[in-house]
């Protein structure tokens, strides 16, 4: 069956979601993180042949990098979408494969995009992207999470890679009307591309990781394997008990299934 086409956007502005494959971590440690924002600097650079800079190949409006999943406000330019997320997935790939030694996907191979017509959206989806991570219950505001844009709109100075074009959002509204707005939770009615493909009750992936790093402090795989037994058990029982599968829980872990079971009923 041929793929249905990608909906074109007549503002050249899209809502992007790239997740890794079979829901995947995509980060394992904070450098992964900084290397990605890096790689969004480095991709939206554009240079003549003599390495004198030309323009942009897109602009971005807001990001947040989740655990296994990235959500992108981006504006095509010299790129059309299909090629700015190839060029961007295939470069942080390369060096996400190199570091852990790995071969083949990282991300799915066709990333989720709706096309952003009007302000209105386009303001939901600000409110959307950075409410993410409170969402997930890995930060109790939007201002706490380090790897989203929101402390770009607060002081741009103060981020370490500025990437998005902030200013075309505030001459438009003031910061105070954004922040209000921003910290205001959407309501549940409120539909844009997701995630997660779970049936309801079961906890997202980041709803796992924020869990475990709040009662262990380990903020990957590697580090949850080496704690000592009687610190994983309570933490497993306690997803089991929220709804988290076996499977789900090693591919977070690195912990086997049958591991995962003795060590949540003993």
């Amino acid at each position: 069956m041929p793929r249905q086409a990608r909906e074109s956007s007549g503002t050249g502005i899209y809502h992007v979601m790239m997740r890794g494959v079979n829901h995947q971590n995509i980060f394992e440690e904070q450098e992964d993180y900084y290397q990605f924002l890096n790689t969004l600097d480095m991709m939206a650079r554009s240079y003549e042949p003599d390495g004198t800079p030309s323009g942009r190949n897109y602009t971005l409006y807001a990001y947040c990098l989740m655990s296994n999943h990235i959500h992108l406000l981006i504006r095509e330019r010299e790129n059309n979408i299909g090629m700015a997320i190839k060029r961007i997935a295939s470069s942080y790939v390369y060096y996400y494969n190199h570091k852990y030694s790995r071969d083949g996907h990282l991300f799915r191979e066709r990333f989720k995009s709706e096309p952003v017509n009007d302000m209105a959206y386009f303001v939901t989806l600000l409110r959307y992207i950075h409410q993410n991570p409170v969402k997930a219950g890995i930060v109790n505001s939007v201002r706490d999470y380090e790897f989203s844009s929101w402390r770009e709109y607060e002081d741009k100075n103060s981020t370490l890679f500025p990437l998005c074009d902030t200013q075309t959002v505030l001459n438009r509204m003031s910061f105070d009307d954004l922040n209000d707005l921003v910290n205001n939770p959407l309501t549940d009615d409120v539909s844009c591309i997701e995630i997660e493909d779970v049936s309801k009750g079961r906890p997202s992936d980041d709803q796992v990781m924020g869990l475990i790093k709040e009662r262990t402090g380990a903020t990957n795989s590697n580090a949850f394997m080496q704690l000592p037994d009687d610190i994983k058990r309570p933490i497993l029982m306690e997803l089991k008990g929220r709804g988290a599968s076996l499977r789900q829980l090693e591919r977070l872990t690195g912990i086997g299934k049958s591991v995962i079971y003795r060590l949540s009923r003993i």
